[in-house]
C-alpha cells in the first residue's frame, strides 16, 4: 500500500512501525455542537483507511479522540446553564450516533480530554524540565518554537496565525507562535483542574500528543504510524502536536501525515461564518446514511467535496444499479469472491485510497454480472460468487450491505409505506382465499401508486419505482 504523506508531500509505500500492525489516530470533534458535514468526511476517510488495511491482513489499532474542554463547550455553558459533562456526553452520543447510519466503524480507543489529564501534566513536565516549554507569572504554560528547530517541517508554515491556540494569552509570550500547553484560571471560571503548574486546563494541541503516547506502543523513531485529520488541521494543530512530541520524547509523532479535503457547499467553503455549515443530522434526515456514504466517499479523501443536492441523487443512481444487481441474486449464500475482483479492488484501494478506480472496478463486476446472468439466469455459481463480491464491497467500502428490497424503499414517506404494507397483506389474503380476481385488482392499484411487487418463497416483496 502506497500512502501521500503530508509531510514529505509524497506517496510513500506503507511500511509500519512494528511488523503487520497498522496504529492510527485520527483528530476527532470538539464535541459542542452537532457534527457537520466536514465530520463526517474526515469519519469516513479514515474508515475507508481502516477498513482498507484490514483488508490487506494489517491488525489496526484507531484512536480518535474526543476535546470535551474547550472554550466554545464553556461558552455552552454559559448559554445553557448545564454541566460541561452533560453537554459533552449528549454531542458524543449524537456524533457516534450519526457516524454510525454513515456506516463508520468505532475507533478501538475513544479517549477524552478530560479523562487524560495524568497524560498531559506528564508530557507538560518533562517539557518544562527540558526548557521546551515556561511558564509565565499568571501560570500559563507555554511551548518555545524557538527551541524547536523542527518547527514548520510538517506544514511548510512557521509563520504566526491568528489560529495559532485556541486558549491562550499574549501577555509574557516569548514569540507569537509560542502555544498554549495549559491555560491558568481565571476569576469565575467553571472548570478548572488543580496541577502543579496552576489551576487551569489543558491547551488544545497537547491533549492529542498526551493521548498518543499514553495509548500506543511507539518505537525509537516513531509514537504511530499515521496520524490522520482534515486539512485545516495541518497548520497550527498537527504542526505543534508535532513539535511538541518530538521534544518531550526525542523522536517523532507519526510516520505518515494524512489530511482529507474541505467540504463546500454548492461551491462556497463550508463556514459558520457563510452560514452554510450543513449539519450532518439534516442530511440524514432527508438521505439515508449509506446512500450519503456512498455519495460523500465518491470524491478521493484529499479533494475538496463540493456538495449538492443534483450530484447526491446521481450517486444514488448509480448505487441503485448494486441494488438491482443484488435483487437478482438472492435468495442465495454467498461463496467465495471471484479473485481477480478482490486483486482489483484491493489493488486500487492501496493506491492512496483511489476511490474512482475502485468504484469503476465495482461498475465493471456489476455491469459483467448482470451481462452473464442475463445469458444464463440460472448459474448458482455465479450468483454464489457474485454475493460473495458484494459481501467484500460492503467490507472494504461500507456499502451494499442492505436488503435490496429494503433498500428501495428508503426515503418514502410512513404513509405510503403504511398503505402499501397493508395492500400486499390484503393482497396475500385474498390469494389464499383464491379470490385471485381481487389479489389481481390489489396489484393494480400498487402498479398505479408507482409500486413493483414480487412474490417469492419468503412472501411477497415490493419497492418503489
Amino acid at each position: 500500500m502506497v500512502i501521500f504523506d503530508s509531510a514529505t508531500r509524497t506517496k510513500r509505500p506503507f511500511e509500519p512501525i512494528h511488523p503487520g500492525r497498522a496504529d492510527i489516530y485520527v483528530c476527532g470533534p470538539t464535541v459542542y455542537d452537532d457534527a457537520h458535514l466536514g465530520h463526517a468526511r474526515s469519519a469516513l476517510s479514515f474508515d475507508l483507511l481502516v477498513r482498507t488495511l484490514r483488508a490487506l491482513g494489517y491488525d489496526v489499532t484507531l484512536a480518535k479522540n474526543f476535546t470535551d474542554i474547550d472554550d466554545k463547550i464553556l461558552k455552552k455553558m454559559e448559554e445553557t446553564g448545564r454541566s460541561m459533562q452533560t453537554i459533552t456526553d449528549y454531542y458524543i452520543d449524537r456524533y457516534l450516533d450519526e457516524m454510525g447510519q454513515l456506516g463508520v466503524r468505532r475507533a478501538d480507543i475513544e479517549p477524552r480530554a478530560t479523562e487524560s489529564l495524568d497524560a498531559i501534566q506528564s508530557m507538560i513536565q518533562r517539557l518544562l524540565d527540558t526548557g521546551y516549554a515556561y511558564q509565565t507569572s499568571n501560570g500559563d504554560v507555554y511551548f518555545d518554537t524557538a527551541r524547536d528547530t523542527g518547527y514548520g517541517s510538517l506544514s511548510h508554515r512557521a509563520g504566526d496565525d491568528e489560529s495559532q491556540s485556541r486558549v491562550e494569552h499574549m501577555d509574557e509570550k516569548r514569540d507569537p507562535k509560542d502555544f498554549a500547553l495549559w491555560k491558568a484560571c481565571e476569576k469565575g471560571d467553571r472548570v478548572c483542574f488543580d496541577l502543579p503548574f496552576s489551576s487551569g486546563r489543558p491547551g488544545w494541541h497537547i491533549e492529542c500528543s498526551a493521548m498518543i503516547e499514553k495509548h500506543f506502543e511507539g518505537t525509537p523513531e516513531y509514537s504511530i504510524d499515521i496520524h490522520g485529520g482534515g486539512a485545516d488541521l495541518l497548520f497550527p494543530h498537527h504542526e505543534n502536536e508535532a513539535a511538541q512530541s518530538r521534544c518531550a520524547t526525542g523522536h517523532a509523532l507519526a510516520k505518515y501525515w494524512m489530511h482529507n479535503g474541505f467540504v463546500q457547499i454548492d461551491g462556497e467553503k463550508m463556514s459558520k461564518s457563510l452560514g452554510n455549515s450543513f449539519f450532518l443530522k439534516d442530511a440524514l434526515a432527508q438521505y439515508d446514511g449509506e446512500i450519503l456514504r456512498y455519495y460523500l466517499i465518491g470524491v478521493h479523501y484529499r479533494n475538496d467535496f463540493n456538495f449538492n443536492e443534483v450530484d447526491l441523487l446521481a450517486a444514488k443512481k448509480r448505487l441503485d444499479k448494486l441494488y438491482r444487481l443484488k435483487k437478482r441474486l438472492i435468495p442465495g449464500t454467498p461463496s467465495q469472491p471471484d479473485p481477480a475482483f478482490k486483486s482489483a479492488l484491493l489493488e486500487a484501494m492501496s493506491d492512496d485510497l483511489n476511490i474512482s478506480e475502485a468504484l469503476a472496478v465495482v461498475d465493471g463486476m456489476i455491469n459483467a454480472a448482470n451481462e452473464a446472468l442475463d445469458a444464463d439466469p440460472k448459474n448458482k455459481k455465479l450468483k454464489k460468487t457474485t454475493l460473495a463480491n458484494l459481501a467484500l464491497i460492503d467490507t472494504v467500502l461500507g456499502f451494499g450491505g442492505k436488503d435490496p428490497y429494503v433498500y428501495f424503499q428508503l426515503g418514502l414517506s410512513p404513509e405510503l409505506v403504511t398503505r402499501a404494507e397493508s395492500l400486499i397483506a390484503e393482497r396475500d389474503a385474498a390469494k389464499r382465499v383464491k379470490d385471485f380476481e381481487r389479489a389481481d385488482a390489489i396489484r393494480d392499484m400498487l402498479k398505479e401508486m408507482g409500486i413493483a411487487i414480487m412474490d417469492t418463497a419468503e412472501g411477497t416483496v415490493w419497492e418503489k419505482n
